[in-house]
């Protein structure tokens, strides 16, 4: 059933919700979180132990039955990417990751008001345009009006281009209420200035220095797969991006550099989480390598923030639409 776990007036049920990126940038939206389903056992613990009020669902998605949810106002989530991810082989439809179909079906189940899904800029392939209209077909069905757009987190105070495909859907009447966020007018911080004060934490005498030559948002994170090795910042496209601005990424350090250091510096995973828009209060469960996952993986929090309240303002708007004509 339905459980109420906080003030908030508007609720969401949030699928593959990993570490938490999207459900904290909807909380902060407005929205409370009526359940948020995860297999990983990492990910869920991460969850619990940042907001234990929280309803987190361990499980198999295809498990889940969404009708004891019916009415929550917004169906979240961030569906598996690696079928669509140029990374992988793009097997779209016929990867059996392929969550999408679970999505809608939770759609028809829950009936929200709003739904509402990221994943990688892959998805907006010509390979993938029959596939998309599908998607857009079935719940065009189910009474809502549906875009996709590119957004890339940098536009939102995100320190790191981080493109991601956001796919929104609203039932008709709120169609005329959504529109999608606007870019800040300012850039974000450059990485030295992000993280400085953690770089020179135990008292690294080349801090500045690094700081000075970190200019530049970062590369795009990535999260790696629990198939492929331990925590590293990419492939070697990625790792020479990131020694551009003096930062050694073939992997990760449990403390920041001690006085004497000197050379390229690894990030730590609190680093890592800071360049994702991850307060620093937002704890991490499990190893290095477990943690990493859940972070390079996650949805930025501004992001999901950013198009939360578009969500939120034309449920509010509609609402108050509604009311005034009744009276």
């Amino acid at each position: 059933m339905r459980r109420k776990t906080d003030t908030n007036t508007l609720r969401s049920v949030e699928i593959c919700a990993g570490a938490g990126g999207q459900a904290l940038g909807l909380e902060r939206a407005g929205f409370g979180h009526a359940a948020l389903v995860e297999i990983d056992i990492p990910a869920c613990s991460t969850l619990e132990l940042n907001r234990p009020a929280w309803n987190v669902i361990r499980g198999d998605l295809q498990q889940f039955d969404g009708r004891p949810y019916r009415g929550t106002e917004l169906l979240g989530g961030g569906v598996p990417c690696p079928p669509f991810s140029k990374a992988g082989k793009q097997l779209g439809a016929d990867d059996e990751r392929n969550l999408f179909p679970e999505a809608i079906r939770l759609v028809d189940e829950i009936r929200p008001r709003a739904v509402m899904l990221e994943n990688v800029r892959g998805l907006l392939d010509a390979v993938f345009f029959d596939y998309r209209a599908d998607v857009e077909k079935q719940l065009k069905k189910l009474g809502y009006v549906t875009a996709w757009k590119l957004l890339n987190a940098s536009d939102y105070g995100v320190s790191q281009l981080r493109p991601r495909v956001v796919f929104v859907g609203v039932r008709r009447d709120l169609a005329d209420y959504f529109d999608w966020p606007v870019p800040l007018s300012t850039s974000p911080v450059t990485v030295g200035n992000l993280l400085h004060d953690l770089m020179a934490e135990r008292g690294w005498r080349g801090a500045r220095t690094w700081r000075d030559r970190a200019d530049s948002i970062a590369p795009t994170l990535v999260g790696g797969s629990k198939k492929h090795g331990g925590p590293d910042l990419g492939p070697t496209r990625a790792k020479k991006a990131w020694a551009t601005i003096g930062v050694d990424g073939r992997g990760l350090w449990n403390d920041p550099p001690g006085p004497d250091f000197v050379g390229m510096p690894r990030l730590t995973t609190r680093m890592t989480a800071r360049i994702q828009g991850f307060p620093d209060d937002w704890q991490f469960s499990g190893r290095k390598t477990a943690a990493y996952r859940q972070i390079g993986n996650a949805f930025p929090p501004p992001v999901a923030e950013a198009v939360g309240k578009k969500i939120f303002a034309a449920i509010e708007a509609a609402a108050g639409t509604r009311i005034r004509k009744a009276a």
